[in-house]
């Protein structure tokens, strides 16, 4: 809408592939010059266009599905003996205080070894389809609810989990931790959420159990400042982590910090001189 183009009423949810070879000067046209690839993700768009009830309500977006935010390459989780790497896409999640289907982290699972033959260029004015018909795994983390999501999400290969950097949530029911990692050598295990007032079962990722824990839930995380604009996993234990701020005349901006991952039950890492 802000571009002010014809087919404005239309959404979808890609994720944009960059063909770095092809990146010769300044100044580029991604689309044009063949830079940009994007795969549609049509299990993306049908829980954000999804409408169904939740007691006498009907509510919009389900499991709080606003797009799609963190990203990460790592391989099947629970699964030691596969080598293989695969795209993990997590939900963008609104933080709507009011409803509670909305507790949960989504993440999608892709085999993206095919996805050279279904990018497309980008057209915003006429948003292509070309992508998955569904992903190969669709897993439920509980975390209570944050405000969009995960908006990181790294996989560290030094210690074989995935971290998940976060706005924290507002619900007084749940820690409201900013930062969770998911525990990558355990197999998914089976699990109830509620859905369209019908109990569903899911797959779902175990935490890592380390960090703070709140005894109500059982959730366990950290309270760390940053991360949500920006984490990586350098390897050795090291991450290099965004320290976001806002300018005096509104600009963003960021600063990045070498961190290393310490992980015991109060802090999760500590600034690496």
């Amino acid at each position: 809408k802000k571009l002010g183009l014809a087919n404005s009423n239309q959404t979808a949810f890609y994720i944009a592939i960059f063909d770095g070879a092809r990146i010769v000067r300044p100044g580029m046209n991604a689309g044009d010059d063949d830079v940009l690839r994007t795969v549609y993700l049509k299990e993306v768009l049908n829980d954000y266009e999804a409408e169904w009830r939740e007691g006498d309500r009907v509510v919009k977006h389900r499991f709080g599905c606003s797009g799609i935010d963190g990203v990460t390459l790592g391989p099947s989780i629970g699964d030691k003996k596969n080598p293989k790497k695969y795209l993990y896409v997590a939900y963008g999640i609104y933080g709507d205080t009011t409803r509670n289907d909305n507790n949960n982290q989504v993440i999608l699972k892709y085999d993206i070894s095919n996805w050279s033959k279904l990018g497309r260029k980008l057209s915003q004015g006429n948003p292509h389809h070309s992508g998955p018909e569904k992903p190969l795994a669709k897993y439920f983390l509980k975390t209570g609810n944050t405000r969009y999501g995960i908006q990181n999400l790294a996989y560290d290969n030094h210690t074989g989990n995935f971290f998940a950097a976060v706005y924290s949530g507002t619900k007084s029911q749940f820690p409201n931790y900013s930062l969770f990692v998911i525990d990558g050598h355990k197999k998914t295990v089976l699990a109830k959420i509620i859905s369209d007032n019908k109990n569903i079962k899911v797959q779902a990722l175990s935490l890592l159990q380390a960090g703070l824990k709140d005894a109500k839930t059982g959730i366990r995380g950290w309270y760390f400042k940053w991360g949500s604009t920006g984490l990586f996993a350098l390897g050795n234990g090291l991450f290099y982590i965004s320290h976001n701020k806002e300018t005096k005349d509104g600009q963003q901006e960021t600063t990045i910090y070498k961190y290393k991952w310490i992980g015991n039950d109060k802090e999760a890492f500590v600034l690496e001189e």
